[in-house]
C-alpha cells in the first residue's frame, strides 16, 4: 500500500511539474505536435476533441494536431499499435481489449458517458416484421468487426433473443457517403451507427430505431448502469514522456465540455465545419440535442461506469478475458485532477 501510494505520488508531481511549465507566467511555449487516430470524425462521438480544436484550445497552448482519419475504431487502435499515431480517440471498451492482451494503454479524460450508437433497421424490412423472430438472413451495417458498431449490435442480439446464425455483419468502414449509399441500395437491412446519420435516416423515414444509446435514459436500459465510451487514450509511455502535452489535450476537452453546456445554435454552426452537417443544418441540430446530455461533466471516470464497461465487454468477450487488475490499469484521473486543482488555485 505505501509502495502504490508513493507512485501516485511520484505520478501527481510529474504532472504538477508539467503545470508549473507551460501555464507559468511569461514561460515560453515550445510548438508540439501529437498525432490522434480516430474514425468518423464528423460524428458526435468525438464532437468534444473537434470543438477543441476548432476552437483553438490546443493552439493556444502551441499544441499542434495531426489528425490519422481511419475506417473504424478499430484500425484507429492498430494505427496506435504500429506507432503511426500518438493517441486515440474511441470507445472505452477498446483499452479493457487492450490491457487484456498486456498492453498498457490509458485512458486519460473522458468525452462520453453514453456509445451515442443506435441499430436502426430499414423500413423495407421493418414493414414485414411482426417479431423479432422474423429478422432472418438480417445484414447488419457496421464500420468493421471489433468495433463499437459491431458490440452494440451483438449486445442487442443476446438480449433480444436475436440468433448469430441469423445476421450478417457487413464492414462499410467510416465514411458517410458509402454508409448512406449502402443503406439506401438495400445492400444492408440494418445499420448500427453512430450520429448524425442514424438520426438523419430516421427523421427522413428510412429506419425504425431498434437498439439506442444516444441518452443517458436508454443507454442505462441497455447495459444496466452508468457508461464510459468515448475518450482519449494512449499508451503509459506517451503519458509519462509527453505530460505537457497530455495535460494539454485534457485541458482542451475539459474547456470543450464547459464551452458546449451553454452553447446555442448559432454558436455550434460557427465552430462545427458545415461538411458535418449532412446538407441539413436543422437535422444536425436536433442530432445535436439529443446525445447533449451523453457528454461527460467533467472529464473524470467514475467507477461505476468503468465497472458497467467491463461487464459489457466480459458479456461478449469468452476468450481474452480481463481480470478486475486491468480495469484498474485502463485509465488515470490524475491530469484532470491536477487541472481541477491548479484552476482551484
Amino acid at each position: 500500500m505505501i509502495l502504490g501510494l508513493r507512485r501516485r505520488q511520484l505520478t501527481g508531481w510529474a504532472i504538477a511539474s508539467a503545470l508549473a511549465g507551460p501555464w507559468a507566467a511569461g514561460a515560453a511555449i515550445t510548438p508540439q505536435k501529437v498525432s490522434i487516430a480516430l474514425a468518423a470524425k464528423g460524428s458526435l462521438f468525438h464532437l468534444p476533441l473537434v470543438l477543441a480544436d476548432q476552437l483553438g484550445f490546443f493552439k493556444q497552448e502551441g499544441l499542434q494536431i495531426e489528425w490519422v482519419e481511419c475506417d473504424s475504431g478499430l484500425q484507429a487502435v492498430n494505427t496506435a499499435l504500429a506507432g503511426q499515431a500518438d493517441v486515440v480517440s474511441g470507445a472505452f471498451e477498446h483499452i479493457i481489449d487492450l490491457q487484456a492482451r498486456d498492453l498498457n494503454y490509458r485512458a486519460f479524460v473522458m468525452q462520453g458517458r453514453t456509445p451515442q450508437i443506435s441499430l436502426g433497421l430499414s423500413n423495407r424490412r421493418a414493414l414485414a416484421m411482426k417479431s423479432v423472430a422474423d429478422l432472418k438472413a438480417l445484414k447488419i451495417g457496421i464500420t468493421s468487426l471489433g468495433s463499437a458498431t459491431h458490440w452494440i449490435a451483438q449486445h442487442w442480439m443476446r438480449q433480444s433473443g436475436v440468433l448469430t446464425e441469423n445476421v450478417q455483419f457487413v464492414e462499410l468502414g467510416a465514411n458517410t457517403a458509402q454508409v448512406m449509399e449502402a443503406f439506401r441500395m438495400g445492400t444492408i437491412d440494418a445499420l448500427c451507427y453512430t450520429d448524425p446519420v442514424i438520426h438523419y435516416l430516421e427523421q427522413k423515414g428510412e429506419l425504425r430505431i431498434l437498439a439506442d444509446t444516444r441518452t443517458l435514459s436508454s443507454s442505462q436500459r441497455m447495459f444496466g448502469g452508468a457508461m464510459v465510451s468515448a475518450c482519449l487514450f494512449a499508451k503509459d509511455d506517451f503519458l509519462k514522456k509527453r505530460t505537457e502535452a497530455v495535460q494539454t489535450l485534457t485541458q482542451g476537452i475539459l474547456k470543450a465540455l464547459n464551452w458546449l453546456k451553454t452553447a446555442g445554435p448559432s454558436d455550434i454552426l460557427k465552430i462545427i465545419p458545415s461538411n458535418y452537417w449532412m446538407g441539413d443544418r436543422a437535422l444536425y441540430l436536433s442530432a445535436l440535442e439529443k446525445v447533449r446530455d451523453s457528454y461527460s461533466i467533467d472529464g473524470s471516470f467514475s467507477r461505476d461506469a468503468l465497472e458497467t464497461a467491463w461487464r459489457a465487454r466480459a458479456s461478449r468477450v469468452t476468450t481474452v478475458r480481463a481480470n478486475w487488475t486491468a480495469l484498474e490499469q485502463s485509465y488515470t484521473n490524475d491530469f484532470v485532477k491536477a487541472l481541477k486543482k491548479r484552476n482551484a488555485g
